[in-house]
């Protein structure tokens, strides 16, 4: 009984909509603080271990030793006594004996934390950005074809399918070691949120098919999303650092088997259902202007924070000198400050007006960015990125609706494409944002490339004001489509009325 009841339950749907995108964007984000300093280290300091002597030098020239010779350790700043049988390692480091006298000449205190290697921190801005991106350009590939899936046989069996692939993706995530390893796990991890997200999201727009229940029921869902990026960067910074790199995946491979066990109670797997309307094209829906300024909306508000989380980590560990459990950290204030603007506007747009709340929204959002290079430690971080946090919240639970209410205004009230695009759009600016952005780093410098994405938003915003009052483009398919049973009860009527009058048997008339 409580299974029926569940199962009839637009809240427990809900429920597993939120816990799956929550799943999904810890994920997403919690990688953030790990992968730039796991593979500095791994490569960088596993490549250069001639150094590593010098790292750990500090306690022999305690010893009685007779000294021969003299050597500036680069990590804490510091001459180190090498005694004679460490001629080799003076060897080993003869092409920076070179360069001793410079250290020696201006040592701040501060930089004593900053990592070497300067040049092979600008190549990982492209190769971090180029992994990060991986995830959003499969996910870009795999959307239309899952958005097809669920016209066909439903969302409830593309929800379950998401998440075997995200637990496989995070068990990957937990063991592998090399670039090329987490590049696959992420790309895996595209797949399994391309089938949760799409379906998940139209799952909630056919259940809820009243536009304000709709409005509120999407701002609670983006919160999942939200909570997702606000707990998974710092919770992944903190864990790397004092745990290793494999606890905080293991932790999201038990939650994801608990959302697992949720879908199937809640939801019926093994069940098709498919759509009892055709859905309209893809390719129809791309040719609406209005769906294509909402998908531009969404991709250059994300694209931002996209272009941020691969370069930010980087640029606090050249210019700040930051701590690994800082790296996560940063992105605290925009993940709390997103959490709040879902939650308020999912309920407040529809009252100011979807598309001035997305305006606006655009236009704090690359006032933000222009902000972000102005900071000299991690608590200048804090105004910007809690800006751009709220901001983005504005958009996303302004523009979701809208794909919905525009499908209804406009074409046939099927969800699984629609949505299909606005993840597609989601998508585009997390593909475009990190992989581009590495590259725009390490040519012009971070400022610039907050400079440019900002100006972009800012320059997006007006067009908004065209889902002011978009037109309905075939009032009467929009009608038929909003009050199909009673249509369908009238037409029959009208049948058996029109049959009666041809036969004047009793039996005919009782049927």
């Amino acid at each position: 009984r409580w299974l029926v009841a569940g199962r009839a339950s637009r809240r427990l749907v809900l429920v597993v909509v939120f816990v799956a995108l929550l799943l999904d964007n810890m994920l997403l984000t919690v990688v953030v603080p790990i992968v730039p300093t796991f593979l500095y280290t791994t490569e960088y300091e596993g490549t250069n271990s001639s150094v590593a002597p010098a790292r750990t030098e500090p306690a022999p020239p305690a010893l009685k030793a007779p000294p021969f010779s003299s050597m500036f350790s680069y990590f804490d700043n510091s001459m180190v006594t090498v005694s004679g049988s460490m001629s080799a390692v003076d060897l080993a480091n003869g092409t920076e004996s070179s360069h001793l006298p410079q250290p020696l000449a201006s040592s701040p205190p501060l930089p004593s934390r900053c990592p070497e290697g300067e040049e092979f921190l600008a190549k990982e801005n492209i190769r971090v950005g180029l992994l990060f991106a991986s995830k959003a350009l499969v996910q870009l590939l795999i959307n239309p074809s899952v958005g097809l899936l669920t016209n066909r046989i439903g969302y409830h069996i593309p929800m379950f399918i998401g998440f075997i692939i995200m637990f496989l993706s995070t068990v990957m995530f937990a063991f592998s070691g090399t670039y090329t390893l987490l590049f696959i796990a992420r790309a895996l991890q595209g797949i399994g949120s391309s089938f949760s997200s799409v379906a998940g999201l139209g799952m909630l727009a056919s259940v809820y098919t009243d536009d304000f229940e709709r409005g509120n029921a999407m701002g609670i869902a983006l919160g999942g999303l939200a909570l997702g990026v606000l707990i998974g960067a710092p919770f992944g910074s903190v864990m790397y650092a004092f745990v290793g790199k494999s606890s905080p995946f293991l932790v999201l491979a038990f939650l994801a088997l608990l959302d697992g066990a949720l879908q199937l109670c809640i939801l019926q797997p093994s069940k098709i259902s498919p759509e009892s309307t055709k859905g309209t094209p893809v390719f129809t829906l791309l040719r609406d202007p209005y769906i294509l300024v909402a998908a531009g909306a969404l991709c250059f508000s994300n694209m931002g924070v996209a272009m941020l989380e691969p370069t930010l980590p980087i640029w606090m560990m050249q210019t700040m000198c930051s701590p690994k459990w800082q790296l996560g950290m940063a992105f605290l204030p925009a993940s709390i400050s997103y959490l709040i603007g879902t939650n308020l506007f999912g309920i407040l747009a529809n009252k100011m007006g979807r598309w001035l709340c997305s305006l606006i929204g655009m236009a704090v959002v690359g006032i933000s960015l222009l902000c972000v290079p102005l900071a000299k430690n991690i608590y200048g971080l804090i105004g910007p990125n809690s800006g751009l946090g709220f901001a983005i919240g504005m958009v996303d639970s302004s523009m979701m609706p809208i794909m919905g209410y525009l499908v209804d205004l406009r074409h046939t009230s099927v969800y699984g494409n629609v949505y299909a695009i606005a993840d597609v759009a989601f998508c585009m600016g997390f593909a475009i944002g990190p992989s581009t952005g590495g590259a725009i780093v390490r040519a012009i410098g971070f400022p610039w490339l907050m400079i440019i994405i900002g100006v972009i938003n800012i320059a997006y915003a007006p067009l908004c004001w065209y889902l002011r009052n978009p037109p309905a483009k075939e009032e009467k398919i929009a009608i038929l489509s909003q009050e199909c049973p009673m249509q369908t009860k009238s037409y029959t009527t009208q049948k058996t009325l029109r049959d009666f009058p041809l036969t004047d048997d009793s039996d005919v008339e009782a049927e």
